[in-house]
C-alpha cells in the first residue's frame, strides 16, 4: 500500500481515536513493503513530534476543516506537510505520493484539494512556518499543560528537556554477561563493522552509532544481547540482587528488567508480575530467548494477597505505572494521549501499589521504586509522602528534600527515568 496513506491512517488512529502508536504502527507496517517500514515509522513519529505546528499550518491553508469520513485526509495533509518541512524527500515526489494516497484511501475526488493545499504551502512556506511557531504549542511541540509542568519543575532545564524529547532516541544494547562481557561483545561488533560506544555507568550497555535490525546483531537469537535503554539498565545496579534471594519484579512487562536481574544473579528466585496478561507473553518470550527462568504471574499489584501466598521478598523492583513523560522521544504520542488529570490518578495508583508492596518486603529488605516519568509528583514527591507515612522506611538514595535520582531525557543519551532505593528497617 501507499506509505502516505497508511501513515495517515495510523495518525488518525492515534490522534482521533486515542490508540497508542506502539499498538497502531506494527500492524500498519505489515501493509507496506519491507523496505518502506522505516519510512512509515519516520513519518508517523515526525508528525506526532510536531503536531501543533503542522495543525496550525493546515488551519491556515484550509477554508474549513475536514470532518467525519474525510477526517483521515486531514491527517494525510499533515503527512504531506511533514515531508516538505522535515524530510529530504524531493518536494515533487512528496507531493505526488501524498496526492496519490487519495486513491488508496478511496476518495480520489479529494486529489485536487490535497494537491492545492500542499502546493500553496510550498509557495508560502516561510510565512506559514513563522506563524506556526508564534505560539508556544507550535514552537515547542508540547501541549500547554505539559509545558507548564516542565517549566515549573525544571525552571533552568525545561528547554533542554523539550529539545531532547524531539530527538530520535538512540539504540542501546544490554549485553548478557552470562555469555560474555560487554567489552568482548563490543570487540565482536567492531569486527562486524558495527560501531558502538560504552556508557560511563551502566556496565552492560552499548550504544549503537547507527540503529540496526536486531537480526544483524551477532548472537541475538541465542540470547547474547537485548535492546534496552541505558537508564532502564541501571535498575539492576540499584537493586543489587544477591545469591539465592527471592526477588519480585512488580509491573514487569515486557520483561527487560526481569531478565537483567537473572543475567546478574542466575541463582536468584525471580517472580515477574504484571496486571496485563497480553504483555506478560512478552516477558515469557524474552525469558525463553535468553534461556532464563522466572515465575510469571498475572495480578493486580494493589492486591498481592490474591496472587501471592509465599514468603516475603528479599528485594522488590517496583517499576510503577506512570505518565511515561521520560520516554517521549521514543513515544511521541504520549504528548497527545496524556491529560493533565492523568497525573493525579497515577499518583494515587502508585501510592496504593507502594504500600501494598512494602507489606510484601522482608525486614532488612530493599525496595527500588522506579518510573520512566519526569514529573515530581510521581517521583520525588511520591517518595517523600511514602517516607512520611511509613515509619520503618529508610531512604538510601538522594536526600530528604530531594529523595531518589531523577534522570532527565538526553542525559548521557539516556531516557528520562527516576530511581529511589528504600530499605526496610
Amino acid at each position: 500500500m501507499n506509505v502516505r496513506a497508511v501513515a495517515a491512517q495510523v495518525i488518525y488512529q492515534v490522534v482521533d481515536q486515542g490508540q497508542s502508536l506502539s499498538a497502531a504502527l506494527p500492524p500498519a507496517q505489515q501493509k507496506v513493503a519491507p523496505r518502506d517500514g522505516a519510512l512509515l515509522q519516520e513519518i508517523c513519529y515526525g508528525v506526532l513530534r510536531w503536531l501543533p505546528r503542522l495543525e496550525s499550518i493546515t488551519q491556515s491553508l484550509m477554508d474549513k476543516p475536514l470532518k467525519g469520513k474525510q477526517r483521515v485526509f486531514h491527517h494525510l495533509i499533515l503527512v504531506g506537510l511533514y515531508q516538505l518541512n522535515y524530510m529530504r524527500i524531493p518536494a515533487h515526489a512528496a507531493v505526488a505520493e501524498t496526492v496519490n494516497a487519495t486513491k488508496v484511501l478511496k476518495k480520489p475526488q479529494l486529489r485536487g484539494l490535497i494537491n492545492a493545499v500542499l502546493r500553496n504551502y510550498q509557495r508560502n512556506q516561510e510565512a506559514l512556518d513563522a506563524a506556526a511557531v508564534a505560539h508556544d504549542a507550535g514552537k515547542y511541540g508540547h501541549p500547554g499543560w505539559l509545558l507548564k509542568l516542565l517549566q515549573k519543575a525544571y525552571p533552568t532545564e525545561w528547554e533542554q528537556v523539550v529539545e531532547a524529547n524531539h530527538e530520535k532516541a538512540p539504540m542501546w544494547l544490554r549485553v548478557n554477561r552470562t555469555h560474555q562481557t560487554r567489552d568482548a561483545y563490543k570487540t565482536l561488533l567492531d569486527e562486524t563493522g558495527i560501531e558502538t560506544a560504552i556508557h560511563p555507568e551502566a556496565e552492560d550497555a552499548l550504544k549503537l552509532a547507527t540503529p540496526c535490525d536486531v537480526t544483524a546483531l551477532p548472537g541475538f537469537s541465542e540470547g547474547w544481547v537485548s535492546v534496552q535503554d541505558a537508564a532502564a539498565q541501571l535498575s539492576v545496579d540499584y537493586l543489587k540482587p544477591q545469591t539465592g534471594e527471592l526477588i519480585l519484579d512488580c509491573c514487569a512487562a515486557p520483561g527487560g528488567k526481569t531478565c537483567h536481574i537473572l543475567e546478574h544473579e542466575p541463582t536468584a528466585k525471580v517472580v515477574a508480575m504484571d496486571v496485563d496478561a497480553t504483555r506478560l507473553t512478552r516477558v515469557e518470550e524474552n525469558l525463553k530467548r535468553l534461556k532464563l527462568d522466572a515465575q510469571v504471574i498475572c495480578g493486580d499489584a494493589r492486591t498481592p494477597g490474591e496472587w501471592w501466598q509465599g514468603e516475603q521478598f528479599d528485594r522488590i523492583l517496583l517499576d510503577a505505572p506512570c505518565s511515561a513523560t521520560g520516554v517521549i522521544r521514543r513515544h511521541p504520542d504520549i504528548k497527545w494521549l496524556r491529560r493533565a488529570d492523568d497525573i493525579e490518578q497515577l499518583v494515587s495508583l502508585q501510592s496504593e501499589i507502594l504500600d501494598a508492596m512494602w507489606a510484601q518486603l522482608k525486614s532488612g529488605g530493599t525496595l527500588v521504586y522506579a518510573t520512566c516519568s519526569i514529573t515530581p509528583q510521581e517521583n520525588a514527591e511520591q517518595v517523600k509522602a511514602f517516607l512520611t507515612r511509613t515509619s520503618d522506611a529508610a531512604l538510601e538514595t538522594g536526600t530528604t528534600e530531594q529523595p531518589g535520582r531523577q534522570i532527565l531525557p538526553g542525559q548521557e543519551n539516556m531516557d528520562g527515568f527516576y530511581y529511589a532505593v528504600i530499605k526496610k528497617a
